[in-house]
């Protein structure tokens, strides 16, 4: 198949960036027409080539993990001040360990945890954070008890997609995504609540904890992180696209 052929292909498919997309699956090792059908079938980009881009990373990908966003590094812009080696991290929610992997690559030297209910993100995130401690479980309760009162800096993109809103997301993350990645209830921040009801007994005197949120949601999540008694501030970036709900203890 020539590489028009394969342009061709993905703009039939629907395809807005067909020739940037067909030369990275020209470049891709394996079977470049087992490749290409499953683009065409509607399956991410970064899964089929097995990799995502973030923060100047290549983050390994499979299928079934959630995709790193662009928008997701402002978190680790933001972790990554003040933040000194030595520093104790935890990637909530890891999926990939895109976070976890960013800040340390900021950051060296970093005692780095990462968590997620998914086993196929803990496992994807293991070979991501070679030397990091990573844990299959619900949120805090993965985390070993040993952090309590520990934490240096807590990333974290949970789910914030309300329930209704899935059913209006690309097909490329409603079928290729876990739900658990995206369904952040009703109102889309169930699993903000339950990150702010417990974060003041893991996190040290000055730690943060960081959390991207749609800008439609920030006055409620910023709330919920000061009933829980931190302080709390807003950032944003036009040109991600992102915004963060940043809670400090102390």
């Amino acid at each position: 198949m020539t590489p028009e052929q394969v342009v061709d292909a993905l703009r039939a498919s629907g395809c807005v960036f067909a020739e940037e997309e067909a030369a990275l699956l020209l470049a891709a090792p394996g079977a470049l027409d087992e490749l290409l059908a499953r683009r065409i079938a509607g399956e991410p980009l970064e899964q089929v080539l097995g990799w995502a881009e973030f923060d100047g990373l290549r983050i390994g990908v499979v299928p079934g993990v959630f995709v790193p966003r662009r928008r997701s590094e402002l978190l680790v812009r933001l972790a990554a001040e003040g933040l000194d080696a030595g520093a104790v991290a935890v990637d909530l929610c890891c999926g990939s360990g895109a976070l976890g992997a960013a800040l340390r690559a900021r950051v060296p030297a970093i005692e780095l945890h990462a968590c997620d209910l998914d086993p196929i993100a803990v496992e994807c995130a293991g070979s991501n954070l070679l030397g990091a401690s990573v844990y299959r479980g619900d949120l805090w309760s993965a985390l070993p008890t040993g952090l309590r009162g520990r934490v240096d800096v807590v990333l974290a993109n949970a789910p914030y997609v309300p329930t209704d809103g899935i059913a209006l997301m690309p097909s490329e993350a409603r079928d290729h995504e876990p739900r658990t990645a995206l369904d952040g209830g009703a109102d889309g921040l169930a699993i903000h609540r339950r990150i702010a009801a417990e974060a003041s007994d893991w996190l040290a005197w000055g730690g943060r904890l960081l959390i991207e949120v749609a800008p439609a949601q920030v006055a409620r999540s910023f709330q919920f992180f000061r009933a829980a008694g931190l302080r709390a501030a807003v950032h944003t970036d036009d040109d991600l696209d992102a915004t963060v709900v940043i809670a400090t203890a102390g």
